[in-house]
């Protein structure tokens, strides 16, 4: 997820470039008037709650301000981040800001100031009362408000130059240098992120081979669940030999590996796989997470690593066509354990409606998620995804 921050004085020229970056990346454009006034034309209960305290001549609060700021996070899961212009505007608000989006396992990348100096400012804003017609754009009303600003400003500031995530553009040069200077910034503080793809599907849908061309097309780490446990099996660590006398209990033919395991043993072997992720670009996540507490588990792994979730890809294929290819499986040397019978096939169906959708729904409502054809040749499918991901690298550069 991209959050950036974007500050300036008046006459800076902040809302040309907001609109400009909400188009390039992407991203839901928050201020807190127009969010403010919306509810109160919408009529909901903070809006009333809001022109209440307006009415009596009163400053909205943070109390407020943070549901506002909330709500349109929650109900805009489909973009690939969020532009706050000139919010947070207090020292409070900045704490404020880092608790909400921390809440979201997100936080923000950058904050942006188009610095301008003063007098260049009046110019501008002068000029722009010439044809405007706007009664604040005089002299007086132009200085306080440009007062107000840094006394308000400078805290705030020195706040994220403390979390070194401040940046600085020169406000004075021409909008098309403004505009490549913030996407410069834009671009480094992207290219420190890692794009970690989970990839969703029924057992049968090809997420495995799938996964796997793709980790090696992008260059990313393939990570399953099945496969890491049965390399650890191997290596005769005291770990190996929990995993290998579960194997060799034969409960393998009765359910799916990854829920057969309990979460501390998987947990490890992802943990032992973050702890070589020098030169990893990213992560392609294929049967894990299977559940919401192995769910929570990985945005923790993720976030201790300063990392999160960019793109969650859900295959779809007809549930006919789903039993057709596990069928067809289970008589060719490719066979799984848990392939061997049709009761079993449809059990395994069963788990990831009760398991694994509800896991996907979460996602959905907080990063979105893409839902790809899986029928077609292999070639087709691993096309279809293949754009996806382009998409995420693009939006990281």
């Amino acid at each position: 997820m991209l959050n950036i921050a974007l500050f300036g004085p008046p006459g800076a020229g902040k809302g040309t470039q907001s609109e400009y970056l909400v188009k390039k990346y992407n991203l839901f454009y928050i201020s807190t008037g127009d969010l403010l006034r919306k509810e109160i034309k919408d009529g909901t209960p903070i809006g009333e709650q809001a022109k209440s305290i307006i009415a009596k001549g009163g400053l909205v609060s943070d109390e407020i301000i943070v549901q506002i700021i909330e709500k349109s996070i929650t109900d805009n899961p489909g973009y690939n981040g969020f532009l706050f212009d000139g919010f947070p505007r207090t020292y409070v608000q900045a704490y404020i800001l880092e608790g909400l989006l921390h809440k979201f396992n997100s936080s923000l990348n950058c904050l942006i100031s188009i610095n301008l100096p003063e007098e260049t400012a009046v110019a501008r804003l002068l000029n722009r009362g010439k044809t405007s017609g706007r009664s604040d754009d005089n002299e007086e009303v132009i200085r306080n408000r440009l007062k107000e600003y840094n006394e308000k400003t400078i805290p705030v500031l020195q706040f994220y130059k403390e979390k070194g995530i401040y940046f600085e553009v020169d406000g004075r040069e021409d909008i098309d240098i403004v505009q490549n200077n913030i996407i410069k910034i834009v671009r480094q503080e992207l290219s420190k992120s890692m794009l970690n793809i989970i990839l969703f599907g029924y057992p049968g849908s090809g997420k495995g081979s799938q996964g796997k061309a793709l980790a090696k097309q992008f260059g990313l780490e393939f990570i399953s669940t099945g496969e890491i446990l049965a390399s650890e099996a191997t290596k005769g660590t005291k770990l190996g030999q929990r995993i290998m006398d579960i194997f060799n209990s034969g409960k393998l033919s009765q359910g799916i590996v990854g829920q057969l395991f309990p979460d501390d043993i998987i947990v490890q072997l992802i943990e032992e796989k973050f702890r070589n992720i020098e030169g990893i670009k990213g992560f392609i996540f294929k049967g894990f997470p299977r559940t919401l507490v192995q769910s929570y588990i990985l945005d923790g792994l993720l976030r201790r690593n300063t990392s999160s979730i960019t793109k969650v890809i859900e295959l779809e294929v007809p549930v006919l066509e789903l039993i057709k290819r596990l069928d067809y499986r289970s008589h060719t040397i490719d066979k799984m354990p848990y392939d061997q019978s049709m009761p079993t096939i449809i059990r395994r169906l069963q788990d990831h409606e009760e398991g694994t959708v509800p896991v996907i729904k979460k996602y959905t409502e907080i990063h979105g998620s893409t839902k790809i054809n899986g029928v077609g040749t292999f070639e087709e499918v691993n096309q279809r995804i293949a754009e996806e991901i382009e998409n995420s690298f693009n939006e990281l550069r």
